[in-house]
């Protein structure tokens, strides 16, 4: 990365960004503004940024504001308790490798939280953290219009094709998704991202991933449709042109003996900071109530 976190953090609480126009994607408009240069490497860096805030919580100080807990850290969404973390150190055996269950991958087994605090996916390349953080980045790259991802400085996405077979032994409900999208508009907030661009992105992950039974849709051109629906429970909402016989039965993930369930090894670290700002996070929420029109009419490719 070219930009220091405390370079990119002045920039961040000095910038008051204007209306972006219609024709410049998310990425690099924001690219742009907070990084100057719209490179593949600045965009790499804008995604690692906010990627590693949706996961662990508020690392950068300053922000505007805006407190994030991360997707770790237990929360609560339309007043259910939420808990993502087993999800990610193998004490669920939620993962899909094939096969007709799901299995145990403790994905924080590459530094945990410290290596994301210092803009890094994982502290090496070897690892499950890596393949996660790294795809992660390259995914919303996509999602979010980065015109430079394929360029030397940030890879196009190179992972599977549908998040539906990517998450399917999960059996998330719509307080645990709904938790995940709202603190990726809260972190992208926290960077300074305008009202009208955080509902965009809300409504995009809303309209892919939160209608149980939805049809194939396209998210990176170059994999054409897939089945992309992550809420697959059966209090989700029913996709209007709901495709159920595309979809298994829903398995639920089985809990992990504590003798053979992957940990954390961030040297006894917490999986994410407790400095977290105690500024208010204002109503710079994830309208996730009102989907407006497809993906296209929201991100320019």
């Amino acid at each position: 990365m070219r930009f220091s976190k405390t370079a990119v953090l002045a920039v961040v609480a000095n910038t008051v960004l204007a209306q972006r126009p219609s024709n410049i994607s998310i990425c690099d408009y924001y690219t742009t503004a907070l990084l100057k240069d719209n490179t593949a490497d600045n965009q790499a860096t804008l995604l690692t940024l906010v990627v590693n805030t949706v996961v662990i919580g508020n690392y950068t100080q300053p922000n505007v504001g805006v407190s994030v807990p991360g997707i770790l850290a237990p929360g609560t969404y339309d007043g259910a308790d939420v808990n993502l973390l087993p999800y990610f150190t193998g004490e669920l055996a939620s993962s899909n490798r094939g096969g007709d269950h799901g299995v145990s991958v403790n994905f924080l087994d590459d530094g945990g939280a410290e290596p994301l605090k210092n803009n890094k996916p994982a502290n090496t390349e070897n690892s499950s953290q890596y393949f996660l953080l790294t795809h992660l980045y390259q995914f919303f790259g996509s999602l979010l219009g980065c015109s430079k991802q394929g360029m030397p400085g940030f890879d196009a996405y190179g992972g599977h094709a549908s998040m539906y077979e990517v998450h399917k032994f999960m059996a998330l409900d719509p307080n645990e998704l709904g938790y995940f999208i709202t603190q990726v508009g809260l972190a992208a907030s926290s960077f300074g991202v305008a009202d009208s661009d955080v509902q965009a992105v809300g409504t995009a992950l809303t309209s892919l991933f939160d209608e149980r039974c939805a049809p194939p849709t396209t998210v990176i051109p170059s994999q054409g449709a897939q089945l992309q629906a992550i809420c697959i429970d059966d209090t989700c909402p029913l996709a209007a042109e709901a495709t159920c016989a595309s979809y298994e039965p829903v398995v639920e993930p089985s809990p992990v003996s504590s003798s053979v369930s992957a940990t954390p090894t961030a040297s006894s670290t917490s999986l994410y900071p407790t400095a977290i700002p105690t500024a208010g996070a204002g109503t710079n929420g994830v309208g996730l109530g009102a989907v407006a029109g497809g993906i296209g009419a929201l991100f320019w490719w």
